[in-house]
């Protein structure tokens, strides 16, 4: 039953506020052992929700569909539900500890009417820990067949609608049914989820802004996803018109899980590239920082249910169905494909091949034969059923071709086909194909592999030695998950048919000891990597990923589907303008130390110079004789002078210090630092900016500094970590130390640093017998940090005998050594509008002022 608020959730995909009603709880919250239970969804701060009641773990998966067979039966006029046992999500609970109470969310493959839906939500919960997820008909079908299967599956597998005829444009009204149902996905969760001690664990594509919804109820919700089909590169993804929508709701996770080193790199290319976020190795994991929260990656494919493989592997039926395909094709080598009707499986591709190598090897006429089995589309369409078409006119024409009164060179067997008689397929082929053109991971061959293994029934039942040397055979493309992680397959380019007929050759004429090394190798890994090793590793990683959830505190930002978590330090909180001019009054020697890009200028503007009010604040700022104020920039002094040249008393410290002066008549003093390096390091970085499109040198008095931000995101970054490395290496015995910043790489020496600046003003004006009782301290970026850390060690030095005010502020919410912060540069001008408003005598333009930025006081 479609939740009350469903139908005010298509603005939503407008970005519109994202405002999550509280739906009625038809659901009790499950319980162990006696406790209280809030109904309540707790506030949106974390350190509020719901109180948990169990004591023992709980996993909830969420899931497009039910680990569940429904039937109706007429006669009784009820519904007869039973687990599925082939469902990777029934398999995985074999990866947690039996203690583990693991609950499912997700639809049915059954429609249930309105009337029937209450009765049978509860029936689920109490005998199989299931809740159904009832999404109306045509919500669901825009959904599931819409937006999933018509246009982020085949994104997903690399294929762009490039004209109506070549896949299905992007469609608003599909997009806003994906929010409506991820909407009442979400719903379901909250009515079952305990908060603070549950872990969520989100299946599959049909699901990545679901993680939106939760994260905005519950800020510190233990939340992991996991992909199974390919993530596209990011030329193929950035096609998509709600690309950040969909980022942004897989961000909101902890952690989240691909199959390959691939999938993850594209998806982090996206991230890089669209949303402008680094990432970085954190001791083995790879982690993004966003806004203050790590979200991890993991890379791990998933595996095979051993134990359910095995036992359909010993039914007797298995034995029969073995014996007699082995009867059938007795005298004749088998070939064995097992795809979905698609067309990404590459099944016509195959056949091509197949076709290639009898007309190649004529020996191998009326020896080899190629059984392919062709599982029921999931999706119906033109393309499925073009696929269709031209697999049986491929079939035909082999056969007609290569066939003879008792030899069909190509069986295909199109319908439905039981799981014992797969097993016997896969027990007797030598070789097995996987030629699809793009998948997500594919577990045919681990099936194989296991079912070449064999049993002692098995063996008996095909003739086999018990001690006899196993063998098996794989042909798999490149472009399928499971590639990587079988290293003893035959990898191909399924678009190259020569080359594939070329490896069906070499696998069926392979010697014996080779393929027993090669299968031998397959089964060590497949036996060992199971589904239940998948599930374990990725949920201890999901706890690993979680476990500092309380540590900081959390407050959403955002509008619609790009709502985010802020997660800073606990002592982190924004610069009330009253608290800092009530200190700044009261005190009489003021210390002031402002960045300059980012900070009193906005970092975009494309006009670096300050404004007539920018320079009216610093001057009455500076002018104030209990104060000493200081611009501390990065930028060379030839700038900063002209700028700042109005302002009399204003000090300056440009080049990180470098340069530094107390007022326009000091003299500038500067640091004794060799700077013969330069000669070294500016032919590297020339050597780059040649190398990398976008790219320039910015030369500085004492620094060199490499710029790419105009560059291509990924290469810019990969080339500055290059050079980096590069620099360190050959700088290794000078006095110059080389960091790499927002979009830049910086040599300067050794002893330079923002840090050292306040360091010096601050030891100044103890020496003079005038230790400051308020320091103020704001700027935006990494260098910053350094006069934040230097303040607070140099106030707390023993020749500071009282411990003034101190008021270190970064610019943006984000993790800082910064006690404070502001918004943004308008913020800063605010403040320091309501500080000059402070200043005594009071200026002219301050009442202009307030009427530009607002009050400030």
């Amino acid at each position: 039953m479609a939740s009350r608020s469903c139908a005010n959730l298509f603005d939503l995909a407008s970005g519109e506020i994202l405002d999550i009603p509280q739906t009625p709880r038809s659901l009790p919250r499950l319980m162990t052992v006696p406790g209280i239970i809030s109904d309540g969804y707790g506030s949106n701060d974390g350190d509020s929700d719901s109180m948990s009641s169990a004591c023992h773990e709980r996993k909830i998966i969420v899931a497009n569909m039910l680990p569940l067979h429904a039937q109706r039966d007429t006669t009784a006029e009820k519904w007869c539900f039973s687990l599925d046992e082939d469902s990777l999500l029934l398999q995985l609970k074999d990866g947690f500890s039996p203690e583990t109470e693991v609950i499912y969310v997700g639809s049915l493959k059954v429609d249930v009417e309105p009337s029937e839906q209450e009765e049978v939500t509860q029936r689920l919960l109490e005998e199989f820990k299931c809740v159904p997820t009832f999404v109306p008909r045509d919500i669901q079908e825009n959904f599931y067949h819409g937006f999933c299967k018509q246009q982020l599956w085949p994104l997903f597998h690399y294929m762009l609608p490039m004209c109506p005829d070549h896949g299905d444009r992007f469609d608003r009204q599909l997009w806003q049914a994906y929010v409506s149902a991820n909407k009442l996905f979400a719903d379901k969760v909250m009515e079952v989820v305990n908060p603070e001690d549950d872990y969520i664990w989100v299946q599959d594509y049909h699901l990545m802004v679901l993680p939106t919804f939760l994260r905005k109820r519950y800020h510190r919700v233990k939340l992991g996803f996991f992909l199974h089909s390919p993530f596209p590169s990011s030329e193929i993804y950035r096609t998509l018109p709600v690309r950040d929508e969909i980022l942004k709701g897989l961000l909101n996770c902890d952690l989240i899980g691909f199959h390959t080193f691939d999938y993850a790199r594209h998806f982090l290319s996206c991230c890089s590239r669209m949303l402008g976020l680094d990432y970085e190795s954190k001791r083995g994991h790879i982690g993004l920082d966003y806004f203050g929260r790590t979200v991890y990656i993991k890379i791990l494919p998933v595996g095979i249910h051993m134990g359910r493989l095995e036992s359909v592997l010993n039914l007797s039926s298995t034995f029969a169905k073995a014996k007699e395909v082995q009867e059938q094709f007795k005298g004749k080598k088998v070939i064995l494909g097992v795809d979905d009707m698609d067309i990404f499986k590459g099944i016509s591709l195959k056949l091509l091949a197949f076709e290639h190598l009898l007309q190649q090897q004529e020996d191998l006429q009326g020896k080899l034969v190629l059984v392919q089995i062709v599982n029921p589309a999931r999706s119906s369409g033109k393309d499925v059923q073009e696929a269709k078409r031209e697999t049986y006119l491929t079939v035909d024409r082999i056969n007609q071709i290569y066939g003879r009164s008792n030899y069909e060179p190509v069986i295909l067997i199109d319908r439905p086909v039981a799981r014992y008689e797969k097993t016997a397929y896969y027990a007797v082929a030598e070789c097995c194909i996987v030629n699809a053109v793009r998948d997500g991971m594919n577990l045919v061959p681990y099936k194989y592999i296991i079912c070449r293994q064999g049993s002692p029934g098995m063996d008996e039942a095909m003739g086999i030695k018990a001690d006899s040397p196993r063998t098996s055979m794989l042909v798999v493309s490149e472009f399928v998950g499971c590639s990587p992680s079988l290293s003893g397959a035959i990898r191909v380019n399924p678009w190259d048919i020569e080359a594939v007929a070329e490896a069906l050759n070499v696998a069926i004429t392979m010697s014996d000891s080779e393929k027993e090394l090669r299968h031998e190798k397959h089964y060590r890994y497949v036996s060992s990597h199971h589904v239940a090793y998948w599930a374990r590793s990725f949920m201890q990683d999901l706890e690993r990923a979680c476990k500092d959830h309380y540590s900081k505190r959390c407050w959403g930002i955002g509008l619609g589907l790009g709502f985010r978590v802020i997660a800073l330090s606990p002592s982190f909180r924004k610069l009330s303008i009253d608290h800092i001019v009530s200190s700044y009054r009261r005190t009489q020697r003021r210390a002031i130390f402002l960045d300059y890009d980012g900070t009193v200028v906005p970092q975009s503007s494309m006009v670096k110079a300050p404004s007539a009010d920018v320079i009216s604040l610093l001057n009455t700022l500076s002018n104030d004789p209990k104060n000493t104020v200081y611009i501390v920039s990065g930028r060379g002094r030839t700038s900063l002078c002209e700028w700042l040249a109005p302002c009399e008393r204003l000090g300056i410290a440009a080049e990180h210090g470098y340069f530094i002066r107390g007022s326009k008549t000091s003299e500038w003093d500067y640091l004794d630092s060799d700077l013969e390096w330069k000669e070294i390091a500016e032919p590297v970085m020339k050597l780059y900016t040649e190398a990398t499109d976008g790219s320039y040198i910015e030369p500085k008095e004492s620094a060199l500094v490499w710029h790419h931000h105009d560059a291509d995101p990924d290469f810019g970054s990969c080339q500055a970590k290059e050079l980096l490395d590069h620099l360190e290496s050959v700088l290794a015995n000078e006095p110059a130390v080389v960091k790499r910043g927002q979009h830049i790489v910086e040599v300067k020496p050794q002893v330079v640093t923002k840090g050292l600046v306040a360091a010096k003003v601050l030891s100044m004006m103890v020496d003079s017998g005038k230790p400051p009782d308020f320091v103020m301290c704001i700027g935006d970026d990494r260098s910053d940090e350094d006069m934040f850390e230097s303040i607070l060690s140099t106030i707390s030095s023993p020749s500071v005998t009282a411990a003034p005010d101190i008021f270190a502020c970064t610019v943006g919410q984000k993790p800082s050594k910064a006690k404070y912060y502001l918004d943004d540069t308008a913020d800063v001008l605010r403040l320091l509008g309501g500080l000059a408003n402070a200043s005594n005598p009071k200026p002219r333009y301050i009442a202009q002022f307030q009427v530009a930025f607002g009050s400030v006081i």
